[in-house]
């Protein structure tokens, strides 16, 4: 079986981008005018590809050694556009943050000035280290023949770039904070990006039936790790708790927390009738699909306004 259909994966990624685009602005209206509208949408922009790349280099890992060869194969060809859009996204990135650190317009930002923010500054070195990844994953995924240790290398190659990436905006500075945003970023990343790599490459029943216990299991993980570290970078950021909505930058946070909230929720609804349903063969492919569509969409939004909050910070 291959991945799934060209007409699914188009509309996963342009119902992607409008979510991307509305939650964007919905954000600069909240963090106005802390979180310029620019600089939000092109660090969600990047934010959301590197999300899924990482989810579609680690998705193979889910499924058992006896078939983990097909989920290889229909994650090799996405993951090598999420790279691309990554690689483009991050190169938008760096132009957008430069234009803004140089209080210029993009049309007249000159070369040397980019060349001067990308290698001399926190933001300029993490937008490289982000394209850097980005490029060595998609070259890697054409060029090499992904075996199961291939797999782990490109894993860890997209968890590196994700995680660099973070050394600029809020927390930066702090030694815990920059661990704790770190540490937030990556488990979000696991599952959010697992979960959109599985919409884009697991196509019957059994699939299904194999994969979704075990990403249930990563997930659990992934939101401790989530709420541990979310709570510890909130309290290390904020001096008082009236912030959370006197300021721009605590508005967005809330907006976050409430996000979160109902994603959990959501989550937890799902583990507790989809995935019965699934590990007996009761679901079928297009209502699991349907079931993550509805909880990726949620997680966009999160990650969107997680965007809008590190250029705010």
């Amino acid at each position: 079986m291959g991945a799934a259909p060209a007409g699914v994966t188009g509309r996963v990624v342009a119902g992607g981008a409008l979510i991307v685009a509305a939650s964007a602005a919905t954000a600069w209206a909240l963090g106005f005018p802390q979180s310029p509208l620019g600089g939000a949408l092109a660090r969600a922009a990047a934010d959301s590809a590197a999300v899924v790349a990482v989810g579609l280099a680690v998705v193979p890992m889910l499924d058992v050694a006896r078939y983990r060869a097909e989920l290889i194969r229909s994650a090799t060809g996405p993951l090598v556009w999420a790279s691309v859009v990554w690689l483009l996204a991050e190169l938008v990135r760096l132009i957008v943050e430069t234009a803004r650190a140089a209080d210029v317009s993009v049309l007249h930002l000159g070369v040397q000035t980019s060349a001067e923010f990308a290698f001399s500054t926190t933001a300029g070195r993490s937008s490289l280290a982000g394209l850097v990844a980005a490029l060595a994953l998609g070259v890697g995924t054409l060029a090499v023949p992904r075996t199961a240790a291939v797999v782990a290398a490109s894993t860890g190659i997209a968890a590196a770039g994700l995680v660099a990436r973070t050394l600029s905006g809020h927390l930066a500075e702090s030694p815990v904070g920059g661990l704790a945003v770190a540490a937030h970023a990556l488990a979000a990343a696991l599952w959010c990006g697992t979960l959109a790599a599985l919409v884009l490459t697991v196509t019957h029943r059994g699939q299904w039936a194999r994969v979704l216990p075990r990403f249930s299991q990563l997930s659990l993980i992934c939101v401790a790790a989530l709420l541990v570290f979310g709570v510890l970078g909130a309290v290390i950021r904020l001096d008082t708790p009236a912030e959370l909505w006197a300021t721009g930058y605590g508005r967005l946070l809330s907006a976050k927390v409430v996000l979160t909230a109902d994603l959990l929720a959501l989550a937890w609804r799902n583990r507790a009738g989809w995935l019965p349903a699934a590990r007996s063969h009761r679901a079928s492919a297009s209502l699991s699909r349907s079931r993550s569509l509805i909880e990726l969409a949620v997680m966009t939004v999160t990650i969107t306004f997680a965007a809008a909050l590190a250029v705010a910070g």
